[in-house]
């Protein structure tokens, strides 16, 4: 799966003719049914055609889906692009698969962590990072202010943590 990208994923049945409920990961929401097919982590493969805008989303119609039963069965299930069917991205921009696991150091040098998630619950993105000698994680604002520097090549990130996140 490295060189795919989590597009989207299926919420469950829409009405009884096997219409999916589908969420849409990608910025423009309805360019998921652009990139299609789209496969899941088991390797199964659905076209896909959107059929109107519901609340949270779409109701797709999928191919091989054909029943109520079938559609709820994929709830859940994540949907992927090819990496090199997807736009590139200006340079502060990224996906979020690209980030994760990347190592997470202060202004200073010093390691904080390593990312290993990516959050959105509305305001900006959050970076969840394992933190460094801690049990548990932090959450890091992934604003420009609080990360001056996205390296992928070099695999890192550069960090100004608001004061006493870390503590």
């Amino acid at each position: 799966m490295d060189q795919t990208i989590c597009v989207g994923a299926i919420a469950g049945a829409f009405g009884v003719q096997g219409e999916a409920r589908l969420k849409s990961f990608t910025a423009d929401p309805r360019a998921i049914e652009d990139y299609a097919p789209l496969t899941t982590e088991d390797g199964r493969s659905f076209g896909l055609n959107i059929t109107r805008e519901i609340a949270n989303g779409f109701a797709v119609r999928l191919t091989g889906v054909a029943t109520k039963e079938e559609a709820d069965a994929l709830k859940g299930v994540r949907l992927y692009a090819p990496r090199d069917r997807l736009p590139s991205l200006p340079d502060d921009e990224f996906y979020h698969t690209d980030l994760i696991g990347l190592s997470v150091f202060d202004t200073g040098g010093v390691e904080l962590g390593k990312v290993k998630a990516v959050l959105n619950h509305g305001a900006t993105d959050l970076l969840e990072l394992h933190a460094t000698g801690k049990s548990g994680t932090v959450l890091l604002p992934f604003t420009r202010a609080c990360v001056p520097t996205v390296d992928l090549t070099a695999g890192r990130i550069v960090a100004d943590p608001p004061e006493g996140l870390l503590d």
